[in-house]
């Protein structure tokens, strides 16, 4: 009987240090403060959930203009886009703030954009043409749901987006936001 009460309290001591020895990372942190402002526009009436056809998800998309064109773009289409993307540092932060040294931090990282103002469309944006098959599960997603000249803000869960790893200077586990504007469906 002491051997069998002794075998379960080291086992229970066991599980209980071994649970304990789980730091949180820098990734875990990240990843659930992305998921969580993600949930908080998943929860918003201003916006309206599409369902991936991948059936990995969903994305979010408010409309801010809505086009003319009667077609949307197949999965092996072309296209012309204006975009911006952006994903921010710390979701609760304003786009820029001081911090408590006086330094003005840049809160909203742009990683890509048709437009030298990246907070604005304009006619100085030069649209890209690219295949709606060649850019992330998210993205995709929208543009075949799209007509020409319809403008969308778009919120990608990081599994739509560039997932587990991450693309270049953009962290895994991270929401990405684009405003895109459907230009042309390329014969």
């Amino acid at each position: 009987m002491k051997l069998k009460l002794s075998i379960f309290l080291s086992l229970f001591a066991f599980i209980l240090f071994s649970s304990c020895d789980k730091e949180e990372t820098f990734d875990d942190r990240w990843k659930l403060d992305n998921e969580a402002q993600f949930a908080k526009i998943a929860s918003s009436s201003d916006y309206n959930k599409l369902d991936s056809y991948s059936g990995n998800g969903y994305i979010m998309y408010k409309v801010i203009e809505s086009g003319s064109g009667t077609n949307y773009p197949y999965f092996t289409d072309r296209v012309k886009v204006r975009y911006t993307g952006w994903y921010k540092q710390i979701w609760e932060n304003p786009d820029t703030y001081k911090d408590d040294k006086g330094n003005v931090i840049k809160n909203k990282l742009y990683f890509d954009s048709t437009s030298k103002n990246y907070d604005t469309f304009s006619t100085e944006d030069i649209p890209r043409t690219f295949n709606v098959s060649g850019v992330v599960d998210g993205f995709s997603t929208a543009l075949q749901r799209m007509v020409v000249g319809d403008k969308w803000e778009i919120w990608i869960p990081w599994k739509l987006g560039y997932g587990t790893t991450g693309s270049g200077d953009i962290p895994a586990y991270t929401t990405l936001v684009f405003e895109i504007e459907l230009v042309e469906i390329v014969d």
